[in-house]
């Protein structure tokens, strides 16, 4: 665990592998549809394995992403790619609306990923009174 105030450092890795399990997400997720309710053989071996992989790839991400980023952008990704999946694939119909509120979450996720944390203010040093000789 960081200690607090220790930034993290993100590489171009921690960003491919986080992006990477949102796409995880959105396959565990239909998968899990699709597996009605695991009496279905192959989709549900399809969500074990990505929500393992998803997970795990989320776990790697925040070695370098903070973790209220990471899970945001996992989660938020993940929902809108889930959603869009699910409409490309003919599982649910599109709607103005729904594709409205998709666009929102993704512009949310990518305002997250260029938000930065402001700057903590340094205390400065309480004055120590002088001896006296």
């Amino acid at each position: 665990m960081a200690a607090e105030g220790t930034q993290k450092t993100a590489t171009a890795a921690h960003w491919i592998v986080l992006f990477t399990s949102a796409g995880l997400e959105a396959a565990w997720a239909i998968a899990l549809d699709q597996s009605r309710g695991f009496t279905v053989l192959v989709p549900a071996i399809v969500f074990g394995v990505a929500c393992v992989l998803s997970l795990a790839g989320l776990g790697y991400a925040m070695i370098g992403i903070p973790v209220s980023i990471a899970y945001a952008i996992w989660t938020g990704l993940g929902a809108a790619l889930t959603v869009g999946a699910s409409i490309l694939l003919g599982i649910e119909s599109p709607s103005p609306l729904k594709l409205l509120f998709l666009a929102g979450i993704v512009g949310c996720v990518i305002g997250l990923k260029f938000a930065k944390a402001p700057a903590r203010a340094t205390p400065t040093p309480t004055p120590q009174p002088r001896a006296r000789g």
